[in-house]
Parts: C-alpha cells; structure tokens; sequence
C-alpha cells in the first residue's frame, strides 16, 4: 500500500503530517499537483509504504527518488541546454515518474554491473585497502563537481566556422553529437568549467571509464582552441589588460557557471594564460594518451591540426632557438602562484613529452616533414634540457641561477608520467634518460615524500635539497593531493611499486582519516593541516595510478608468456637432441 503527501511545509513539529499518518498508518494522498512554490519557499513531501509481514517472516521495500530537472541555464539566462537524459526522457519536466520506474526496473543490473566493474581491484590482495577506497571514492567528483552534462544544441559550430580542410573541425563532429558536451568545475570554490591544466590530471578518471564523454570534453577544447575573443580586460597579478582570448592557444576554461559557458570561455582573471607554458602542451599530450587508449583514428586525424597549431604557437616560448622553451619570470603555468624563470623541469619537460609524441603522430599519420622537425627540435631541446637543468640527481626547479632555482619539484617528471601512460618514452620515442628519471624520481621520494612531515603526509610541491620545504611561495609548501597520485603513478611506471604507494598512502591517510574530508578532496593542504579549496578536480588522478598499475600487471604478464614460451621451445629442442 502506497500513499503520499506531495507537498507540505517543513516548518515546526509537522503535527497535521503526522496526526494523518497516526490515523490509519497512510496518508492523506491528494489528488492533483501540488500549487506552486513561492521564491525562497521550502516545500517537502511525504511517501509512506506498508506490507503486511508474517510471523517470523521478512519483507523488503523498494523506493526511488528522482528528480526530473531536464534544463541546464547558466547565470547569464541566455541559453537553455538540455541535459543528456532527455533524449529518452523529454524536456517538459514530468518524467520523474518514468525516470523512477526505469530505476527500479534496472537497479539490480546496475548494481551487478559496478560490482563486477569493482570485483578485480576489491579483490585484488596485492593492494592496500586504502588504495581501494580512494580509487573508487574519488570519483564522487565526476557527479558532485558541479558537473553538466547537455545535448549538443541544434545550431552549434563548435570551431566558429573554421573547418577541417581550413585547420578547424567539423562543426559538429559525430562524438560530441552523439554523446553530448560534458562539463565538471575546477572545484566547488573555484568555479570554472573544464580547468584545463588541472583537467589534465584528473583526464585519467574520464578516459578509462567514460572515454566519449573524454574525447567529447576535447573536441570542445579543440574548437576553442582556433577561435578568439578581442576583448580586452584587466588581469590582476599583472595589471595589463589583454584579449579574452588569443587564436591557436588553449583555453584555461571553457567559462564561469555564472555566466555562460562554451559561449564565454577564460573566466580565469590572475593572470594572461595565452602566456602560460603548461596549457598548449597538456593538450598535445592528452591528446596522444586518449588516442593510445581509444585506438579512435578519427580522433587522431581530427586533433593533428589543432595540436599543430598550438605547437606553432609555443614556439615563441623558445627564445633562443636551442629546442627548449622558456618560462617568463612569474608564475605562467598551473603552479599560479610559483614564481619559475627560464627553462624549467616542469614546463621543460611538458615540452620535451609533447614533441616526442608529435614525433609520434606525424609518424602515425605519414607526416614525414613534421617528423623530422619535432625529431630535430626532441634532440636539441633534450641536450638542452640536461645541460640547464640536470644536477647529477635531479633536475633543477628552474635555470634562473636564483638562490632557489635548484630546489626538488615533485613533479619534474610530469612529462615522463604522460609518456609511460602512452606507450612511450623508449628508443626512438624517449625523451628522458631512464637512469636520470629513476634518480630524479628517488630524490623526490627521499627529500619530498620522506623528508617532509615524517613521511607522512605524501609529497610536498617543493624541497630544499638540505631538506627543509621551499617556502618561496605559498605553492611550493603544499601539498597537491592530484599531483602527488600523478607522482605515484609515474614512480609505478618507472618500476618503484612500494614508493608509489607509500608516497600516495599520505594523502589519503591524511585526507580522509586525519582532516576528515571525506568526499571533499582539497586541491592542497601544508605541513600545519591547513587546507585549500576544498571538494576539487585534480585528485581525480588516482586512476592514472590504476592505469600505471593495469599497464604493470600486462607487461608482467606478456613478460612471463615470452619466458614460458621460450622455454617450452628450448625444452623440445633439447629433447629432439
């Protein structure tokens, strides 16, 4: 027996609520829809369900809730944008009955469904149990990170009218039409959508589990990526006003929920990222990664203009035509607020990683003259590289011969982490000598993982090499919990196992034991506790370290399969003998 209050006011002890449920066990169930809500007015309801049990007997209820919200408007109320679902739902607002019973129709496949998505990790006894629980927990922010998830509209051109033939895209490419645009914010505190160069670490989560809706977010990227926006407003680290948008480079965003997203991207104001170093380099990289984990050619093919382009773009970067390119003297890349002059390990090897991978797709796609170039500019910027930045143990923050310029970055390696996570950074694709990444990787796990906070609370952003925390900016003396998994996956690639779980573990100790922030992943936190911007994209990285673990197991496996087979050749040699 079902009945229901559909609309009551929650105000006080509810007494008539409860008098009509007293009664006779139901409630009173109207008829008709409920009037309309005030502005500012709270409303809730009621369902009460009965079954008659027998002695010593069980009985089970089922209940689904939905909502039936079909219409996304931003803050700018010029737009409408239906959400994904209707397109088996409607748009009219009264699919809730259905979407529930669609629900309780499906949900025990669905829960077969994630159990036996979640089986191998949950049994897998190699790993700790608070790897399991983070790796599968972290993924609250795919659905609670402000996250949208439209229909294309009709009239949509994703590249301003800028096509294939011309270095555009189609205007609009098959994937985006059929799975949709799909948004997530940066964080719940700061709120703009698809931050890229955090993005970039978080992408892992998107590509290995919902890898249209990762091929989709970059077609977006992509499109943005050759159209401009003049207007010029004032940025406030530097003071100079510049264009919204710059042609054939990045966006850092694809805009601010408050306004208009997709239509208004760049909601970022701190500082003129059509100068940052990072951003046109992530993008190259992913898209070689999703490209190795997809196999979609299309994809490829669509790509190879933009990230041409984006390359040509960074070119400008290279101030002395030696191969590497050169930060600016302020804090022109993910790291806002960390000052980094000249070439870098950090930006430098981003730089390094993608004319690697260019190498790579040119070769993919018969583009021998861009092969030869990226090979040339591979092989110079490389001995460039060694000879600026390398120390005999690691590679220097920066070249900028400051006081501070030799201190331990924990992620000098994030060009390598991209490599390994592609299928490269051997022979001919190798941008990185293995034994200096293999030195590199052990001073950051033994100066900022081991070294800071009795090893406890995974991998401070930046060390001294006397092993006191770099505290020239607020940056370098936290702790970027998605960059650390970022770390821990590319210790893993690189063979270091128990480091990278180690190095990891004090993340999630500290997260989710120590801080209590369960599903609220800060973007940081330092040595004190103190926490910054809670509830963020980059800790999404976990699953690189899922995919680092994956490749681990495959090669381990193909490994023992050769030695098998080799030996089961030699044995019937020997017996033929």
């Amino acid at each position: 027996q079902v009945s229901h209050h559909a609309a009551f006011r929650p105000k006080g002890p509810c007494s008539d609520l409860w008098s009509d449920l007293i009664k006779d066990g139901r409630l009173d169930s109207p008829t008709g829809p409920s009037p309309p809500t005030q502005k500012g007015e709270e409303v809730a309801a009621a369902l009460a369900v009965s079954c008659s049990v027998a002695a010593h007997g069980h009985g089970a209820l089922e209940i689904s809730l939905a909502w039936d919200m079909p219409t996304v408007t931003f803050g700018s109320g010029e737009r409408r944008h239906d959400r994904r679902y209707t397109r088996y739902f409607g748009t009219k607002g009264d699919a809730a009955p259905s979407l529930a019973h669609h629900a309780l129709t499906n949900y025990r496949r669905w829960e077969a469904s994630i159990e036996e998505w979640q089986r191998p990790v949950l049994q897998d006894s190699a790993l700790p149990s608070w790897y399991k629980s983070a790796l599968f927990n972290e993924l609250y922010f795919v659905a609670d990170g402000g996250t949208v998830w439209t229909e294309l509209p009709e009239d949509s051109d994703v590249s301003g009218g800028v096509r294939s033939e011309d270095g555009g895209l189609p205007a609009q490419p098959p994937v985006l039409k059929e799975y949709g645009r799909f948004a997530y914010l940066e964080g719940q505190e700061y709120r703009m959508y698809n931050t890229y160069d955090v993005h970039f670490y978080a992408s892992f989560a998107l590509v290995m589990l919902w890898p249209k809706l990762a091929l989709s977010l970059q077609y977006d990227i992509a499109g943005i990526v050759i159209q401009q926006d003049p207007t010029e407003r004032l940025h406030l680290m530097s003071g100079r006003c510049s264009a919204v948008k710059a042609k054939n480079v990045v966006p850092h965003d694809i805009g601010d929920p408050d306004d208009e997203p997709w239509q208004r991207v760049n909601a970022y104001l701190i500082h003129d990222t059509a100068d940052w170093k990072d951003l046109n380099l992530k993008f190259v990289l992913q898209v070689y990664r999703d490209f190795h984990v997809t196999e979609d050619n299309t994809y490829l093919r669509d790509m190879w203009p933009i990230c041409q382009a984006v390359m040509e773009s960074e070119m400008r970067f290279d101030l002395d035509g030696d191969g590497l390119i050169e930060n600016s003297g302020y804090a022109d890349q993910t790291y806002d607020a960390w000052t980094v002059t000249g070439p870098s390990a950090y930006c430098g090897g981003l730089w390094l990683a993608s004319a690697c991978v260019m190498c790579k797709m040119a070769q993919l796609l018969d583009d021998e003259l861009s092969h030869r170039r990226y090979k040339d500019i591979l092989e110079r910027g490389s001995a460039a590289f060694d000879k600026l930045l390398w120390n005999g143990q690691y590679y220097n923050y920066d070249s900028s011969g400051r006081s501070l310029s030799n201190s331990v970055m924990s992620d000098q390696c994030a060009g390598q982490w991209f490599l390994r996570a592609s299928g490269l950074g051997d022979g001919e694709f190798q941008a990185f000598p293995k034994e200096k990444v293999l030195s590199a990787l052990k001073s950051v796990f033994d100066l900022n993982v081991m070294s800071f906070a009795g090893g406890q609370m995974g991998a401070v952003n930046g060390m001294r090499p006397e092993g006191v925390p770099d505290r020239s900016s607020v940056q370098s003396d936290e702790v970027w919990i998605g960059v650390v998994y970022g770390l821990a996956a590319t210790m893993i690639h690189e063979g270091m196992l128990q480091e990278g779980l180690r190095t990891a573990e004090g993340c999630y100790r500290t997260v989710w034991e120590r801080l209590g922030m369960a599903f609220q992943t800060p973007e940081a936190y330092c040595e004190k506790g103190i926490y910054r911007s809670l509830a963020y994209m980059r800790p999404l990285s976990i699953w690189a370290m899922q995919w680092a673990l994956e490749k681990k197991k495959e090669k381990t496996t193909t490994t023992t399969t050769t030695t098998t087979t080799t030996t089961t050749t030699t044995g019937s040699t020997e017996d033929d003998g």
